[in-house]
């Protein structure tokens, strides 16, 4: 019985000459858009110390993170799921820089499962992380880089769904539940569950009026207006809840000139679950899933011995792509067939370092002129090289 050795494991993909051509314009693309904004280039290992990677990330990371034992050390290695921890780690150790740290990446990460049905187990994440400011400064500035993004890569009207997860937690911190309790509560809010979640609030929440702005929190969602109607239903809310939504405001009156389209949802925290403050997402018209997400988290360096501010985003490189209204140059190029003239090797190198893209035939080659996506060919025409449209 054979094997049939070409077929790739359920989630692996691979990109194909026309669609890599694009993605890697893209991350040349948007790498020096970042480097413009002040983001310095960074690009860490494909794995480390499986203590090293997890550190500080929850669970859902953790299920997500492949395993290998290091044949050197005896050591348990993770193929990394993210990359957010290792900017982290390299702020932490690798740079120890005193001030505000602006770094980007670009690489592969490997998913034990799709985050989501169909989605791919091996996203090309790209993105940035800015350490060590605390202020909604910060957070306006890499949202807006954010949407700076989608803007550089032709992607039509986005829809900005933001929220912060100190509003929810904060209601949660003096209730009295249990972690396993909180921990049910959540999910039943990004499920937008309302029955279960009136059930629940009934069964398990004494407080009426912790009950009362806990029922509130899933029909807070809609535009800019929904900042007003939180401050009036939540106004009796712990401190860490009214800074929050102070902060939700500093942001919101800061993009709303942008004229981007803004959808606030005051229950739900888009990303894992070691975000600490403003969350956002990207979504599209026509497609249920975000198409970059990111947040702030300051909690994880506090894993490294170093604890710091911290706030990013990531796309997934291919997903963008596929969505980009920019594309890639097909690469038109320049056939030369195999033969014994004059200066031939000279003109090939003079037209490849004026930029052209020049594919020497073989002798005997067949040529196939759209499958080697040139558009003309450098002939030997009455004693000179001519070049001639195909």
């Amino acid at each position: 019985m054979s094997a049939n050795r070409w077929l790739l494991p359920d989630g692996i993909d691979e990109v194909l000459p026309e669609r890599a051509a694009q993605v890697e314009l893209l991350r040349r693309q948007l790498l020096d858009l970042y480097h413009r904004w002040g983001y310095d280039l960074v690009i860490p290992p494909l794995v480390e110390f499986a203590d090293s990677l997890l550190s500080g990330t929850g669970a859902d990371l953790d299920l997500m993170t492949f395993r290998i034992t290091d044949q050197l050390s005896g050591r348990m290695l993770g193929v990394r799921a993210d990359i957010t921890p290792q900017a982290v780690r390299m702020d932490a150790h690798s740079l120890r820089r005193e001030g505000p740290s602006r770094l980007c990446y670009a690489g592969t990460v490997l998913h034990t499962r799709p985050r989501r049905p169909l989605q791919s187990r091996a996203p090309i994440s790209i993105g940035v992380e800015l350490f060590g400011e605390s202020s909604v400064a910060a957070d306006i500035e890499v949202i807006e880089l954010f949407l700076a993004t989608l803007v550089d890569v032709g992607v039509a009207t986005p829809c900005l769904d933001i929220g912060h997860v100190d509003i929810l937690r904060g209601l949660l911190a003096d209730s009295g539940l249990a972690p396993a309790q909180r921990d049910e509560l959540f999910e039943l809010m990004q499920r937008k569950a309302s029955g279960e979640i009136d059930a629940f609030i009934s069964r398990e929440v004494a407080n009426g009026a912790l009950a009362q702005q806990l029922r509130a929190l899933p029909t807070l969602i809609g535009g800019s207006e929904v900042l007003q109607r939180a401050e009036q239903q939540l106004a009796g809310a712990p401190p860490a809840v009214l800074a929050a939504l102070a902060q939700l405001r500093a942001v919101v009156d800061a993009l709303l000139p942008s004229g981007i389209n803004i959808h606030i949802d005051l229950s739900e925290s888009p990303g894992f679950h070691y975000h600490t403050g403003v969350v956002f997402a990207a979504y599209l018209p026509g497609h249920g899933k975000a198409i970059g997400n990111g947040g702030r988290y300051d909690a994880i360096g506090a894993q490294f011995g170093r604890p710091r501010p911290a706030t990013g985003f990531a796309f997934d490189l291919k997903e963008l792509a596929g969505a980009a209204a920019v594309v890639a140059n097909r690469g038109t190029g320049i056939f030369v067939a195999h033969a014994e003239q004059p200066d031939r090797r000279l003109q090939i190198e003079q037209l490849r370092a004026s930029g052209e893209r020049v594919v020497e035939g073989f002798a005997g080659q067949r040529v196939d002129f759209a499958e080697l996506r040139c558009d003309r060919q450098l002939c030997w025409r009455d004693g000179s090289w001519q070049l001639q449209r195909v």
